[in-house]
């Protein structure tokens, strides 16, 4: 192995004081809903709000006084940017990030406040490196690479030791995987450690990179994911003979379970987690089978998610559990109508949050309208109640996403 469990040891030692031993926590209410015992390593919680700053400061630390003169460089669509700004400024080092241009604002800004000097090019991680590196060469500059590096590996393997040190009897540890430094990382300390424990990986169904190479299969990867802290299309080449050795099994997590954990972390455990950051959790979600009855680990391993992203998140999360619904109503095209429409909603406890007519587009009697109506509602039982007590009434209606137009259900 290019990294042993001494090297994350003295990792381990290394960066102790200067990033925050994160709090790992059993979750009672994802145990309910899953049936494994799940305890949540609450990555988020650091100052950056990422596990990223281990790996960047045990590299920054090992850097020879000359290469700190002189400055570094890193490519990041994020979270590592901010990892080596923070630590880079904190030890005097002057700091470059190559970002791709689309890397959330949240982000940017943040690195950018981090005293960095912030490049955007390119569409993807992968053009950011080869810019990044073209600028090393250039300038002379160290490069620190997020993943692919074995001192970047043994700093984010420190997480683990955290977690067995407060849980011994963790039987599996769920690792959101991108380029993989993260889980090489994890996965050499936690078997070195407790050599019986399951490791298991989470990629984005989008990009999934190592799940294809394990299965012989070409790489197929891309496509927008609210997980593009590991929207990563080529493993490395460091982390991956590592994955190989190490790590049980590989497991893909689509988008919609992905908003879901957001969401859930959000709700029940009143935490922010980016997509990648909530990947075990929507793997979990998803294939409960699998882990029920057992003592399951879960990296938070972000919470740097763009504000608008996370309420574009909510919104979805409340329609898809029919929390907010759209019905479109019949009624006749005179005064009172809409207002027994909306006094029969408030009735059943619905909360009308907008309305809107549809008179041009409705191919009805000209006599009548369509009402586009979306209501707040507790649940999808709450939901039908109003939908029933409507067609009760004599009111067309349907929620906006059926066919065609039905009297009552």
């Amino acid at each position: 192995m290019s990294v042993t469990p001494a090297d994350i040891e003295a990792a381990r030692a290394r960066i102790a004081g200067a990033v925050a031993c994160t709090p790992l926590r059993l979750s009672r209410t994802l145990s309910e809903i899953t049936g494994a015992d799940v305890y949540l390593k609450f990555e988020n919680f650091q100052y950056t709000a990422s596990f990223k700053e281990r790996g960047a400061l045990n590299r920054l630390l090992q850097a020879e006084p000359g290469e700190r003169a002189r400055g570094v460089i890193a490519m990041s669509a994020g979270n590592h940017a901010q990892g080596v700004a923070y630590h880079a400024a904190r030890l005097g080092i002057p700091a470059t990030i190559v970002m791709p241009a689309f890397t959330p604002i949240v982000k940017v800004e943040n690195t950018r406040k981090l005293g960095a000097r912030v490049e955007l090019f390119g569409s993807g991680v992968e053009e950011a490196a080869d810019h990044a590196r073209q600028i090393a060469a250039a300038e002379n500059l160290l490069f620190v690479h997020p993943f692919d590096d074995p001192q970047v590996i043994a700093g984010q393997g420190t997480l683990a030791l955290e977690m067995l040190d407060e849980v011994p009897e963790l039987e599996v540890l769920v690792v959101p995987v991108g380029g993989g430094g993260l889980i090489s990382g994890i996965a050499i300390a936690a078997k070195a450690r407790k050599p019986a424990i399951e490791v298991v990986g989470v990629e984005a169904a989008l990009y999934p990179t190592v799940w294809r190479l394990r299965r012989g299969l070409p790489i197929e990867a891309g496509g927008p994911t609210i997980a593009e802290g590991i929207a990563v299309k080529q493993p490395g080449k460091v982390t991956l003979p590592i994955i190989d050795a190490l790590v049980d099994d590989v497991m893909l997590a689509d988008e919609a379970a992905l908003e879901t954990a957001v969401l859930m972390l959000l709700e029940i455990e009143k935490t922010v987690a980016e997509g990648a950051g909530a990947a075990g959790l929507a793997a979990l979600l998803t294939t409960a089978d699998r882990f029920r009855g057992r003592k399951v680990g879960l990296v938070l391993s972000g919470g740097n998610i763009d504000s608008r992203l996370l309420s574009a998140v909510i919104l979805r999360g409340l329609v898809r559990t029919e929390r907010m619904v759209r019905f479109r109503v019949s009624l006749p095209d005179r005064p009172g109508s809409l207002t027994q429409v909306t006094a029969l909603i408030a009735r059943c406890g619905g909360n009308v949050v907008d309305v809107a007519h549809q008179r041009a587009f409705a191919r009805l009697s000209v006599m009548l309208t369509d009402v586009d109506v979306t209501i707040e509602t507790r649940n999808a039982l709450h939901a039908q109640q109003i939908r029933n007590s409507l067609a009760a009434e004599g009111f067309s209606v349907r929620g906006l996403d059926e066919p065609r137009m039905t009297s009552g259900l």
